[in-house]
């Protein structure tokens, strides 16, 4: 069970986006982090385990002289093994920043050259594996930042180009093992599913075709991608090879937000249906299947739910955002 804390308080509504919310646990100081996108600006608040707000402030996206200031897609802290940066997709560019914002370390431009004049040009997906950032653009093609372990001297260094349609989530985890055969996942409107290895060069390993649905946000935990898709449905899959384990009406509405406590195994859901869902993965050791459990449904009422993050490993604590909501909602398990 979930109850309700105390809410923590914005300067602007949370847009509607997917995966709007983004958050960064700092146990040595005892802070939590959230990031949210609002129109063209990033929130950024810290705030103590209570739920008092410490400290605020706003990123805007890079803009040139005498132009409106662009959207903002996206916010993510990338936690690498040396160093965390904040990174900010737009409709104009990538900006990555020091982990509190005060210094932007990186900015790349967008090249619109093979955009049609109608085509919304813009970076959405964000995920680090290894001391790689990795970003993914409107194109379908995913950007690969090499990160030094400190200093601006960021290199683009290598452009994948599995998907036709716009990129809409990354997800990836640790590499176990030297030989680890999938440890990043990217995903895209038409809900193809890519599958990489990660490296000095990355390897495409296997497509996971779509049905239809745009998937909307992915995770991946112990060689399992959790996918969740426009019309409701949560799929399970294995990284490795793409087979479907399950498949899961989840939700009446899109689904808009996935996380993982990697601790324990649970699986958040979020969606446009006011709901939010807690799951248990669990792989049965005998036959290698992925059995699912629900733990708890929780129910925000009037809002339409657009960001949704465990604040914890052990996903203990987790943070809701929805659009057109001032606020960022925490609950805590009891």
């Amino acid at each position: 069970m979930f109850r309700r804390e105390r809410s923590i308080p914005l300067r602007g509504s949370a847009a509607a986006l997917c995966n709007n919310l983004s958050v960064l646990q700092l146990p040595v100081r005892n802070l939590t982090h959230f990031g949210v996108v609002h129109g063209p600006s990033a929130q950024l608040l810290s705030a103590a385990p209570e739920g008092v707000p410490l400290a605020q402030r706003q990123l805007h996206a890079k803009e040139r002289a005498g132009v409106s200031l662009p959207l903002i897609t996206q916010v993510h802290w990338c936690v690498l093994p040396f160093r965390v940066l904040l990174v900010l997709t737009s409709h104009r560019g990538i900006q990555m920043y020091e982990s509190d914002g005060s210094v932007m370390v990186y900015w790349h431009a967008l090249d619109s050259g093979d955009a049609s004049p109608v085509q919304a040009v813009f970076a959405r997906g964000i995920a680090s594996s290894g001391h790689f950032i990795c970003v993914g653009t409107w194109s379908g093609r995913v950007l690969v930042f090499d990160i030094p372990a400190k200093g601006p001297n960021i290199v683009l260094s290598e452009e994948l180009p599995g998907h036709l349609t716009s990129v809409t989530d990354i997800a990836s985890e640790p590499s176990q093992e030297q030989d680890c055969i999938a440890d990043m996942v990217t995903a895209d409107d038409s809900g193809l599913l890519c599958v990489w290895r990660s490296g000095p060069e990355f390897k495409l390993l296997t497509r996971i075709p779509g049905f239809g649905a745009p998937c909307t946000s992915v995770q991946l935990w112990q060689g399992i991608i959790a996918a969740g898709y426009g019309n409701g449905q949560l799929r399970l899959y294995e990284a490795s090879t793409g087979t479907l384990h399950a498949q899961i009406n989840a939700h009446a509405r899109a689904i808009c937000a996935l996380d993982l406590a990697p601790v324990v195994g649970k699986l958040l859901s979020a969606a446009e249906d006011t709901f939010v869902h807690i799951w248990k993965l669990n792989r049965n050791l005998k036959n290698g299947c992925i059995e699912v459990e629900h733990c708890h449904g929780e129910c925000v009422p009037d809002t339409q739910v657009c960001g949704a993050r465990f604040c914890d490993p052990s996903g203990s604590s987790l943070a809701v955002t929805g659009y057109d909501l001032a606020e960022i909602l925490r609950f805590s398990s009891v």
